[in-house]
């Protein structure tokens, strides 16, 4: 196997909706808001596992445009935890050469959340061993429909090429691999441009509990794919024999 063809195994870009950390609250007769907790410990492991992995850009789903519609205690304990994340998990994840960005509609946080937001990503922005996309209050909807407007505002036309440019997700590749957690099989208005020949994997292990032998699943899973791009079978295993 030549080396371009080992690398393929690992997907560059691996995307994660975290869904289940309520449900593994309420089995253990706890308070939701101790499983977002015990879901930021786990996604902490996987930001590890990745850089491990060599994978070099992980985006995670941490709250949707929908999700202010939940309980406002939820909410506001979601915003805290977030803020609280900010101030304890940058350092470390700057020490450990994580680049952060923030994607989604930032007018409706706090100010406070907003400029915590904002630091991450100044402190962060020289760091090349992990990009780290954490997408809050996002949603795939939201993000075309704010790159059609910047087209509109800049009097560009609207081909395929220039909406991407325009996607929050611009700065880096569309996700290789998504994962989404707690036997759910849909994607929730996750990265609906960028998805458009991503590898779906869906696993029944609610987020909290996800660890790195989950993640090897996910990316052995992902390993035996054939990513053929709207090419037959026979093209692609031409363009492997010709690496």
């Amino acid at each position: 196997m030549s080396k371009q063809a080992s690398e393929a195994l690992v997907p560059h870009h691996v995307a994660i909706v975290m869904d289940g950390n309520g449900r593994w609250a309420k089995k253990r007769f706890m308070n939701r808001l101790v499983g977002h907790r015990q879901g930021l410990e786990a996604l902490r492991l996987c930001i590890s596992q990745c850089m491990k992995r060599g994978i070099g850009v992980l985006t995670v789903f941490a709250f949707s445009s929908e999700n202010w519609s939940r309980p406002q205690e939820e909410v506001s304990g979601l915003m805290e935890l977030m803020g609280k994340a900010l101030t304890r998990e940058v350092p470390r994840l700057h020490d450990a050469g994580v680049r952060i960005h923030l994607v989604g509609e930032r007018k409706a946080l706090s100010a406070r959340l907003r400029e915590g937001l904002e630091q991450a990503e100044r402190l962060t922005r020289d760091n090349e061993r992990l990009i780290l996309n954490v997408c809050f209050n996002y949603g795939g909807r939201w993000d075309i429909v704010q790159a059609a407007a910047r087209l509109h505002e800049q009097g560009l036309p609207f081909t395929e090429d220039n909406l991407s440019s325009a996607m929050a997700m611009s700065h880096v590749p569309d996700p290789d691999l998504i994962i989404r957690t707690g036997g759910e099989y849909r994607i929730s208005n996750f990265l609906l441009w960028q998805s458009a020949y991503s590898e779906l994997y869906f696993s029944d292990i609610l987020w909290p509990d996800f660890d790195a032998a989950a993640l090897d699943a996910a990316i052995e899973d992902y390993a035996q794919r054939e990513r053929r791009f709207g090419k037959t079978s026979a093209q692609v295993s031409d363009q492997d024999d010709a690496c």
